[in-house]
């Protein structure tokens, strides 16, 4: 009997290690464009089968990128505030949906923001377990010196 237990609990813990995190966003209203918008998830491309999706620009690059086409920064220079992009990016790789998460304390900038994520960026779809799955990107961003940068 104490060996059925003790062989009955490693198996639990053995299960719980190897166990994977998935996170599930949960979309309230119709998701147009979306393969399945009941399963959009936030991946993380340090656990086993999960891939990011990714945009055809580095962060660096659309770090400059906002820098350089968010107008009201160059005339609010002393504005300082936080917000969070949040990037929809179906099955096929496809941008469907960007909104702000977290807003910044200026709609002017938070519009400007989006506008700039939503210009053509080439994307690839990110997966799960090798199957394309609609994916969730959160890109979080601090205002400081009057320059965007990510954090």
């Amino acid at each position: 009997m104490k060996n059925l237990f003790i062989c009955l609990f490693g198996t639990l813990i053995f299960n719980s290690l190897s166990a994977q995190f998935i996170a599930k966003m949960e979309v309230k209203g119709p998701l147009p464009g979306a393969c399945d918008s009941t399963n959009v998830y936030a991946l993380f491309s340090g656990f086993d089968g999960q891939v990011q999706p990714k945009c055809s620009i580095t962060k660096e690059e659309l770090e400059l990128k906002l820098n350089a086409e968010v107008k009201f920064l160059l005339n609010n220079p002393k504005f300082k505030g936080k917000l969070m992009v949040s990037c929809i990016i179906n099955c096929k790789g496809e941008l469907i949906k960007c909104e702000i998460d977290n807003k910044s304390g200026n709609d002017e900038l938070d519009n400007e923001v989006v506008k700039v994520f939503r210009s053509p960026q080439e994307w690839t779809a990110g997966t799960f377990n090798g199957n394309g799955v609609d994916c969730v990107m959160l890109y979080s961003m601090e205002v400081k010196k009057g320059k965007l940068k990510f954090s």
